[in-house]
């Protein structure tokens, strides 16, 4: 009986002191992912959204998590397509006929393979309609070679950690009574608020853009349609 009592308080023991090695390699891993957001990169790849999304807000996942639960299974159709859960962002977006833009751009910042990427993703996804009231020459400038690194930080700018669906966003504003402040990848926020049922994103420069269509969900993350690109 003794000996029986012993084993058992060991496997506690080393249990406890297995699971208090895996949190302190977890809390190492977000420091360091916190001090690259606010150290600022001038180029943001693959690795460095990689390691910004382990520094995501636990409360937040944990939150949606259990707010989509359930929904992710739902086939959502974007200006008549089919948008398929069991997809991937890029394979979904690839088939948006509203999003041909979005993808190019993705595609020359080298962000194809992150975005297929486990995730979870929450990206906010501007229209062919949005990049095209950008001013003259914009889009075709950021699509040059050269400035890779800031078309990679706009586009970061629209993506958050986690799978935060409209019910999560709409939690967070009226938990900060009207006003919700989130995290992106590129590492400043945007300001989430509800106008009339819908919500709307500020980015820093102060525009506004509106969620027109939300909760595409994906196999790694959830898609929110907007109107406008937003401005880090």
């Amino acid at each position: 009986m003794k000996r029986t009592k012993f084993v058992a308080a060991m496997a506690a023991c080393l249990g406890l002191a297995a699971q208090s090695a895996v949190l302190t390699a977890q809390a190492q891993d977000q420091n360091l992912a916190r001090k690259e957001i606010k150290n600022g990169a001038s180029s943001i790849d693959a690795s460095s959204i990689n390691g910004m999304l382990i520094a995501a807000d636990d409360s937040m996942m944990k939150g949606s998590n259990a707010s989509s639960k359930g929904k992710e299974t739902k086939i959502s159709h974007v200006d008549g397509v089919a948008m398929y859960p069991t997809k991937d962002i890029i394979e979904n977006a690839s088939q948006s006929p509203i999003h041909k833009t979005l993808v190019a751009a993705v595609t020359a910042a080298g962000l194809v393979e992150t975005l297929k990427g486990a995730g979870p993703f929450t990206v906010f996804a501007p229209t062919d309609k949005a990049f095209d009231a950008l001013p003259p020459g914009t889009v075709d400038n950021l699509l040059k070679p050269e400035n890779k690194a800031k078309l990679s930080g706009i586009l970061t700018y629209h993506v958050v950690p986690g799978s935060v669906c409209a019910a999560d966003l709409k939690k967070l504003i009226k938990d900060g009574h009207g006003s919700a402040t989130v995290k992106t990848v590129q590492g400043e926020d945007l300001t989430a608020k509800l106008k009339g049922g819908t919500v709307e994103l500020t980015d820093t420069k102060g525009s506004v853009a509106k969620v027109t269509q939300a909760d595409v969900f994906q196999s790694n993350g959830v898609i929110h349609v907007i109107d406008k690109v937003l401005m880090p």
